[in-house]
């Protein structure tokens, strides 16, 4: 049977690792599209092909697709820092609306081949007062709404993927990777006359949705695999967990014990004591798209696709911990 050839955007990131390493694993022939050599330099398994291109070089894009000439794509490059976002805008126009335009150019005249975008959960809706709460809202909004109208106008088999937040072992600048490095540090400074500061919890009672990204990985072949274009499909373990009780969860792997700031007693407390950013405008949450309107309808989750989540919360945050204490000793980069 002859392989799948599947080239991968993001591929030195957080997901784009694991999605390099799943594919791989899996049989496929594997492109994976960094920006950089130095950027892929020992973190792809062997046999697996890599393209050095700036996404945002439309001529770059062109010239990649005409030679990789991959069967399907997974794109997962882009940014994805708000605070960012608010000092250059531009640029997250550039990289995350821009290059996903040039990369469906470029696949126009393959019509057969199929593209995955991963979209994000801070996406606005057009047309609420208030409009994008920040600019990489805006990105991420239009990223969305251009590879859907290229569905429609070029007959292209898009697909979208929205993740909820993904967590699991790798390079990650998530709230359980932030916490994790600081319980590795803490072990670290037992012993010695290092004080760490505390690590701050500002919203113990906020609430998130949690998946492995390993799992997620899972869910994008998936899509891939059997998606309608057009759709834009969620993935998400189906349960929301309070920041409070995952960091005591992650706590309860910490060799020593960790300083924190957990912030107010309660829930009222908490937002009255909540500082303001002078730096990033104020946001009202109503411009955002409630968690239950972010597809047309049930059927538009991952899970109708015969996916289910695997990796148990518990695994996930223990593989964090054991990553970041392998890479403390060298063990991984």
């Amino acid at each position: 049977m002859k392989a799948r050839r599947i080239l991968i955007t993001g591929a030195s990131g957080f997901t784009g690792r694991h999605a390099v390493s799943y594919f791989h694993a899996a049989g496929a022939e594997v492109t994976a599209v960094v920006r950089s050599a130095a950027a892929a330099s020992g973190i792809f398994p062997a046999g697996v092909k890599q393209q050095i291109c700036d996404l945002s070089d439309r001529r770059a894009v062109k010239s990649m697709i005409e030679e990789v000439q991959p069967e399907e794509v997974l794109h997962l490059a882009g940014k994805n820092s708000v605070p960012e976002s608010w000092q250059d805008p531009l640029l997250y126009m550039e990289t995350n609306v821009m290059s996903t335009l040039y990369l469906l150019e470029g696949l126009r005249i393959r019509p057969a081949r199929r593209i995955l975008v991963a979209g994000s959960r801070l996406k606005f809706k057009p047309g609420l007062a208030g409009g994008p709460p920040h600019p990489y809202s805006l990105s991420k909004t239009l990223e969305e709404l251009v590879s859907l109208a290229w569905c429609t106008l070029f007959k292209q088999p898009v697909l979208l993927a929205e993740p909820c937040n993904l967590i699991g072992p790798g390079p990650s600048t998530g709230f359980c990777s932030l916490l994790a490095q600081h319980i590795v540090r803490s072990e670290a400074a037992a012993g010695t006359s290092e004080t760490l500061p505390p690590f701050r919890l500002s919203s113990r009672f906020a609430l998130r949705d949690f998946l492995d990204v390993r799992d997620a990985v899972r869910a994008y072949d998936c899509i891939l695999r059997s998606g309608e274009p057009g759709k834009i499909y969620r993935i998400d373990s189906g349960t929301q967990r309070g920041l409070g009780a995952v960091a005591g969860q992650l706590l309860a792997y910490a060799a020593v014990p960790v300083a924190m700031d957990w912030g107010p007693e309660d829930a009222a407390m908490e937002q009255e004591a909540a500082p303001s950013a002078a730096a990033v405008p104020a946001v009202s949450s109503s411009a955002l798209v409630n968690q239950e309107e972010l597809s047309a309808s049930p059927e538009d989750n991952a899970a109708s696709l015969g996916w289910s989540p695997l990796i148990e919360l518990s695994r996930s945050l223990a593989d964090i911990v054991d990553y970041y204490r392998a890479s403390r000793e060298g063990g991984a980069s």
